[in-house]
């Protein structure tokens, strides 16, 4: 028996191994972002705020694509991160890292004590409840006006230096290359939990919650681990939104963000870890040109894009990407 349960373990170990390994096409993204800085110098405040929010997009994919957790509500952990590193920075704190690292907590601590209530509902209900709690904070910092500013917005932020070396100019060269380092630690991450057995465990969730449940596996804390982890990064996308661009206002609570970011996962592919890579720009970029084309009913185009691409592009560019894949892979 100890025989057949070495081989057993070494199996699974060499399974696990395998899923780690990194594949060429995982290098994609950052080669395009690091051509971008040189082919697109003009438009590195766009790009840093593109990078920003793949990252917001990332962690709204850890709770609704692996984890099944539907949420409208994900701005609530975005904003607490913005104004954590915002008043931060309105009082004498700016250094960004440390910022950053407090906003993440702080975000992860909202995520824990809403998680603790909102995850023991589900369906209709659950969505509901991810959107009071975006909404009861949206109205928190509204009314807090002597401390957040209100509609107005934070006002009096001094970002500092990044490591005390790289200021933050106007041209947008290092607020880009932080935003890319930010997200690429938080993708790494992302990646490790999701080829992990808990991120396993999460998507075994999201198929069939009776039968984890069945077998024993501790269904309501995992989705609150996950839930929290996801707030964390929510916080730190929002962090850098606010460092970057030396301004908080109440729309980062808003729930045109939470919507615009479930919009953009659909586009690129929910519960794939690169869809947000893809669909993040993709409205994005969409969205700067339509405005400069028709500033008045630019609103219509992307929905329109968006009609499409769910009619004949189930899955987003990625389902259209595996479908090609299948069609050439049977000709061969």
């Amino acid at each position: 028996m100890t025989a057949v349960a070495e081989r057993v373990v070494a199996s699974a170990a060499e399974t696990f191994a395998r899923r780690h390994r990194f594949r060429w096409y995982e290098a994609l993204p950052w080669l395009v972002a690091v051509a971008g800085y040189f082919a697109f110098p003009d438009y590195l405040a766009l790009g840093s705020q593109i990078l920003a929010t793949i990252l917001f997009a990332l962690s709204v994919d850890l709770v609704l694509g692996y984890g099944g957790i539907i949420t409208l509500g994900q701005a609530a952990f975005f904003g607490a991160g913005a104004y954590t590193a915002g008043l931060l920075a309105a009082h004498g704190m700016g250094a960004p890292v440390i910022g950053l690292l407090i906003a993440a907590v702080a975000a992860a601590l909202v995520g824990l004590i809403s998680g603790v209530v909102v995850l023991r509902t589900h369906g209709l209900t659950q969505l509901m409840m991810t959107l009071m709690v975006a909404v009861m904070l949206h109205e928190a910092a509204n009314k807090a006006n002597t401390v957040t500013g209100g509609a107005d917005g934070l006002q009096g932020m001094e970002v500092g230096p990044v490591f005390g070396l790289f200021h933050f100019d106007l041209y947008g060269n290092t607020a880009y290359f932080y935003c890319l380092a930010a997200l690429f630690i938080c993708w790494f991450v992302m990646r490790r939990i999701v080829h992990s057995p808990f991120g396993r465990s999460l998507t075994g969730i999201r198929e069939n919650e009776a039968r984890m449940h069945a077998i024993g596996s501790p269904v309501f804390r995992r989705r609150l681990v996950a839930y929290t982890i996801s707030a964390a990064m929510a916080g730190v996308s929002g962090a850098l939104v606010a460092q970057t661009t030396q301004f908080v206002a109440t729309d980062a609570l808003g729930f045109e963000r939470s919507g615009n970011v479930l919009i953009m996962l659909l586009l690129g592919g929910i519960g794939r870890l690169y869809g947000a890579f893809i669909g993040v720009p993709l409205y994005m970029i969409a969205q700067d040109r339509f405005a400069a084309i028709d500033p008045v009913y630019w609103y219509f185009w992307i929905g329109l894009l968006l009609v499409l691409m769910v009619t004949f592009a189930r899955g987003g560019v990625l389902g259209i990407v595996d479908r090609v894949g299948a069609v050439l892979r049977r000709r061969r």
